[in-house]
């Protein structure tokens, strides 16, 4: 599904880096390297940091009164922070037309002018996360969805073995938040429509109902044995993960080559390789928000592998493989079941991660 933002994400990633440099508080990055010194960070975190605007003309300003960004001095339509006082306030866009982010102590908020009924970003509904296991698929997913071939059997996976596969990854925008600017935006159903007026999204549209539907599938019960958080600011995954697997974890993620478009490719695997965790894994989902937000859930009766692959073409891709092997609290309807003809509880069931989500595991040592 797409799912964006347009130029906001790119206005809030600069007001909330600037903003926690004004505030103390560590970037994500420097998050992750303090508490986990010996792990690696994996693409997939790396593509949702607060990006730079490397390449583009900026003129920044330092006075008394605070600090002042111009993404594109002496021109109109620019991106323009001012930093000063305790605040922080994002100008962008022609006069008029902009879009306005102001970060205070009372949290963010977000205007985006005259905007003549056109939405801060626009979606397409694609039904049940395939991720989330208590949900029946729909027709239009076992037919549209990418994620079907995504799903296989344990059996299958060993070298030699052909697969018709797309390594897909969000095609939206939006990056993580540090944590203290993420806690400061509500993230509940019984605060929806405050989050509704924080984004500019009306209620009832497209965006509104992905946005509650994150929501609501963040707040239900998991599943009999699984422990299950949704992570709202990369800090707060790291904190989930180490709390169940302790500080000595590894994050993994899916990389492949070339495999942005819309075609689905014929790798061949060319090696399977367990990753050892002695506690578990922990799986972290992307979800659908105006801002990075992770279904993070753990199981015991869970395995992890890396495969690596060679397409027709040769691109290569080493890919992340979970395999969960007590399956019988699922949805009966799962898409998994409807396109693996299996029946819950009966044999273990594997997918490969999309691009964007990261798996955990804690190795033996």
């Amino acid at each position: 599904m797409e799912f964006k933002f347009q130029h906001l994400f790119a206005f809030l990633s600069v007001v909330v880096l600037v903003w926690s440099r004004v505030h103390g508080a560590l970037p994500s990055e420097e998050y992750w390297n303090s508490v986990l010194p010996n792990s690696p960070m994996p693409r997939a975190v790396q593509d949702l940091l607060t990006p730079s605007s490397s390449g583009k003309s900026t003129a920044v300003g330092v006075t008394k009164g605070g600090v002042n960004v111009n993404t594109k001095p002496g021109k109109p339509g620019g991106t323009a922070v001012n930093v000063g006082h305790g605040r922080v306030g994002v100008h962008a866009g022609k006069p008029g037309r902009r879009t306005n982010v102001g970060v205070g102590k009372g949290g963010v908020t977000v205007g985006t002018g005259t905007r003549k009924g056109k939405p801060v970003y626009v979606g397409v509904h694609p039904g049940p996360n395939p991720f989330q296991y208590l949900y029946a698929a729909t027709e239009t997913q076992l037919h549209d969805n990418p994620n079907v071939a995504l799903f296989f059997l344990e059996k299958d996976l060993h070298t030699g073995k052909k697969m018709n596969l797309k390594f897909s990854k969000a095609t939206h925008e939006a990056t993580f938040l540090p944590r203290q600017v993420a806690d400061s935006i509500p993230f509940s159903s019984n605060k929806f429509p405050e989050i509704l007026d924080k984004f500019s999204v009306k209620s009832g549209s497209d965006e509104a109902e992905i946005m509650k539907k994150t929501i609501k599938e963040c707040e239900e019960s998991g599943l009999k044995g699984e422990e299950k958080f949704c992570a709202t600011s990369l800090e707060s995954m790291v904190d989930f993960t180490t709390s169940k697997l302790g500080k000595n974890v590894k994050a993994i993620s899916t990389n492949a080559e070339n495999n942005n478009g819309d075609e689905a490719r014929e790798y061949i695997i060319k090696g399977v390789k367990k990753l050892p965790s002695e506690k578990g894994a922990v799986v972290c989902h992307r979800q659908e928000y105006a801002y990075a937000v992770f279904y993070c859930h753990k199981t015991d009766a869970t395995s992890a592998y890396k495969v690596a692959m060679v397409a027709a073409d040769g691109s290569r891709a080493e890919a992340v493989a979970v395999c969960h092997r007590d399956t019988a609290a699922w949805n009966p309807k799962h898409l998994a079941f409807q396109v693996l003809k299996v029946k819950p509880g009966t044999v273990p069931i594997c997918h490969f991660l999309p691009k964007d989500h990261i798996v955990w595991v804690a190795p033996k040592f």
